[in-house]
């Protein structure tokens, strides 16, 4: 007699794959809370000294009240207009220390004074004026920016690079590249902007190569104009009292001076 084969036995089911991970989103917006700060700087614009003081009383003319108006700094009022003013206002003198004057936000009073005062240049006065903080941030922002490029200029470019822009600023280059390289950096810092426009000007090659030509004797510089050294024939003339070096860069950069301008560069690539 056949046995009965034995039932499987039950087994527990496998475990539901566990679902991956999410990744962290590596990329977050980072909310910014700017407000502007309400202070108010106002700066004397020549002269002043240690102290200076402005009128504390004026007239202004003001269109919404239709008319001329007496206006006057009182701190304890909260206008500056004299007829909203109580009988027992005080006014107070309004002093610029060291050319200089700070008004916080908690006396809008005193802002409103300045902002609206004949003297502020905003006005058409010539005393005082009030500073731009946002645009003298933004002002100093690319003026870090500029020496910032000027400088990597001097430091990244190769000799031969920098020698046009040095000999236009004439800068002796018959010293060691390190002290040709520290002359112009005081250029790059003194003038930055200037500076790196100079790298992509066409005159400053041309001025370069000029010089260069003098040197090499394929040019000859005369009081009465440039000349070609080996002929010498007169290339273009030199009005008296000006640089001849400067007259034939001007010539070369020009249609008629265009020919000889590239012989010059040929012979100073055969040397």
């Amino acid at each position: 007699m056949a046995t009965a084969k034995p039932k499987p036995r039950a087994t527990a089911s496998a475990p539901a794959a566990q679902a991956a991970p999410k990744k962290a989103n590596s990329s977050f917006k980072v909310k910014q809370s700017y407000s502007a700060d309400t202070t108010k700087v106002y700066e004397i614009i020549r002269g002043g000294g240690i102290l200076c003081k402005i009128k504390s009383e004026v007239t202004v003319y003001d269109e919404e009240r239709g008319g001329i108006q007496a206006i006057r700094y009182c701190p304890n009022e909260p206008s500056v207009y004299r007829s909203d003013q109580s009988e027992y206002a005080q006014r107070e003198h309004v002093v610029f220390r060291d050319k200089l004057l700070m008004v916080p936000k908690n006396k809008p009073n005193l802002q409103e004074f300045l902002d609206k005062h004949p003297d502020n240049a905003a006005n058409g006065g010539g005393i005082f004026k009030l500073i731009d903080k946002n645009a003298s941030a933004e002002e100093l922002l690319e003026q870090e920016f500029s020496q910032h490029e000027a400088v990597s200029l001097v430091r990244d470019k190769s000799i031969d690079e920098l020698l046009p822009v040095a000999m236009y600023l004439d800068i002796n280059i018959n010293q060691r590249n390190a002290e040709i390289k520290r002359e112009l950096l005081a250029e790059a810092k003194s003038n930055p902007t200037r500076f790196v426009q100079l790298f992509d000007n066409p005159q400053v090659k041309c001025r370069s190569a000029v010089m260069q030509a003098v040197d090499f004797q394929i040019l000859n510089s005369k009081q009465d104009g440039m000349y070609w050294y080996d002929s010498n024939r007169l290339i273009v003339s030199a009005p008296m009292g000006t640089d001849p070096v400067e007259v034939t860069t001007r010539f070369f950069m020009t249609e008629k001076g265009a020919t000889a301008y590239e012989r010059v560069l040929e012979q100073l690539e055969n040397i």
